[in-house]
């Protein structure tokens, strides 16, 4: 397969896919998932592919605060390790290029800032504002 950068919403829609079937087979983040989301993959899907496609493709698609959702979880560092992965196992085996590129730096911004609210509300006993 020659390999192409992320170009429109169908490349969004494969990348998620083929991350979130990885995600759900994990035997560690897998279980967090399911007791989160449930039966309810579709909404989720959608939720992930109208995110990124207002990240990378600048669409506006997407409004919200993603941390909101994942503020209450028992997700630690080694969650976070285990999701980076699969999304750069993901990004790499399909797809090369700046936009490949970004979608990477991006997650990883995003991992490191949810590590360190999630840390900081843990070691200060505080809430998010919002």
């Amino acid at each position: 397969m020659v390999q192409k950068d992320i170009e429109n919403l169908e490349d969004i829609k494969f990348l998620v896919d083929t991350f979130y079937s990885k995600v759900r087979e994990d035997v560690t983040i897998g279980p967090i998932f399911k007791d989160v989301i449930g039966n309810n993959w579709e909404k989720h899907l959608d939720k992930m592919y109208r995110f990124w496609q207002t990240i990378l493709l600048d669409e506006i698609a997407y409004s919200g605060s993603p941390f909101l959702a994942h503020a209450k979880l028992p997700i630690h560092k080694e969650h976070f390790d285990i999701w980076l992965q699969l999304w750069k196992d993901t990004l790499t085996a399909n797809f090369t290029g700046q936009k490949t590129t970004d979608a990477l730096w991006r997650a990883e911004r995003m991992a490191e800032m949810f590590q360190y609210k999630l840390d900081y509300m843990r070691n200060n006993n505080t809430t998010p504002l919002i």
